[in-house]
């Protein structure tokens, strides 16, 4: 079971309608995903998270170390792939590379066995999970206050129980649109406001404040995923609860997070963070601090289908008779990729999703439309 080849592909798809969050615009998707063959014919997919043609130069670089290695033996080329990395990029794309690698040698190993990924992980302890919605992005066309609530409300009656709308613009912009949406969808369905690192602690404060009384489920990424003092004081002086996590990379980054008691809910990317293998580990350090997890997930059904095996198989934290649904990311903005390249039997009804059975992580290929939007450049 030796691998034989490794092919990443970037993929990219121009939006029919450009948007933006309080960093910059989007007008594109461009994702790097990269398919793992056997000697036996046998193959699997992964998915890298951040710059696209950088994460398939990671890919090509770990390429040379991995082929005619064992694929089952997932953690010594996980370790293999970490030493040759660690003298220049204990975080950033490289280990986005290295993920994107490591989701695929579970799809694999998944499908030697015949067995989901979440039961090579170690079971099915949550067979349903209860995704929120992402999207609440902000765009220049029309009155932008109505298209927000119009949204929300789209996702409300699609049966999700909660949604994620971005926020970043300015305090009191932004709390005129959590308001706007809070009034729209009703006191039962969840609201979570996310910045993307766009205020410093001052601002940050102000704006947890003001907006407390909407009951925000959580205030993600509030300040620069460099100041973990001003997390740690947010954290301190507001009833929201904090989230953050996913500009982290490996166990080591989540420890200082844990360690500064910076966020009460833990965000790693799969497909950034160190793939499966140390998302798990990630799990674990999180429970011994008493953290919650939730992944951050974009990008096509390769990165979300790991992310619902991985949160799976989390265990319930602290656990009793009658938990809560665990919740994942579900991105719902446009992307032809995550629609048209990859294919999935993971069934959505009524705002849950159930964790698949199929072996490996129950994706396909479309290998049309992925010649369809390969990128030519």
């Amino acid at each position: 079971m030796n691998i034989s080849n490794i092919e990443p592909f970037v993929i990219t798809h121009k939006l029919d309608t450009p948007f933006y969050f309080s960093q910059w615009q989007y007008d594109t998707r461009k994702i790097c995903i990269v398919k793992i063959t056997l000697e036996d014919g046998t193959y699997g997919w992964g998915e890298g998270y951040g710059p696209a043609g950088v994460i398939k130069s990671g890919i090509e670089f770990l390429k040379p170390f991995l082929l005619d290695k064992k694929a089952l033996e997932h953690e010594v080329l996980w370790q293999e792939m970490y030493r040759r990395s660690m003298d220049y990029a204990r975080s950033g794309t490289l280990q986005a590379a290295i993920s994107a690698i490591d989701v695929a040698l579970w799809d694999i190993k998944g499908k030697i066995f015949g067995q989901p990924v979440s039961v090579m992980l170690g079971g099915i302890k949550n067979p349903i999970i209860q995704p929120y919605a992402t999207g609440l992005y902000f765009t220049r066309e029309g009155d932008l206050e109505q298209k927000l609530v119009e949204e929300a409300l789209l996702y409300k009656s699609q049966e999700f129980k909660a949604t994620k709308m971005k926020v970043g613009l300015g305090i009191e912009t932004d709390v005129k649109y959590v308001a706007a949406i809070r009034k729209a969808i009703g006191p039962d369905m969840k609201l979570m406001i996310d910045s993307n690192h766009a205020y410093s602690y001052k601002e940050a404060i102000e704006l947890a404040r003001k907006v407390e009384k909407y009951d925000i489920s959580w205030f993600e990424e509030p300040v620069s995923p460099e100041d973990y003092e001003g997390y740690r004081r947010l954290r301190d002086n507001t009833s929201i609860p904090i989230a953050g996590g996913e500009c982290e990379y490996l166990k080591f980054g989540f420890r200082r997070l844990f360690e500064n008691e910076c966020v009460d809910i833990a965000q790693p990317d799969i497909c950034a963070t160190g793939g499966l293998t140390e998302a798990k580990r990630i799990a674990a350090l999180a429970q011994a601090y008493n953290k919650d997890v939730v992944p951050h997930s974009w990008g096509t059904w390769i990165a979300i289908s790991a992310a619902v095996h991985f949160v799976g198989n989390l265990d319930q934290n602290p656990g009793r008779m009658y938990n809560e649904l665990p919740t994942m990311e579900l991105d719902r903005t446009e992307n032809a990729l995550r629609d048209e390249v990859t294919k999935h039997q993971i069934p959505i009804s009524k705002g849950l999703l159930q964790v698949p059975q199929l072996p490996g992580l129950g994706v396909e290929v479309d290998m049309d439309a992925l010649e369809k939007y390969l990128d030519k450049e």
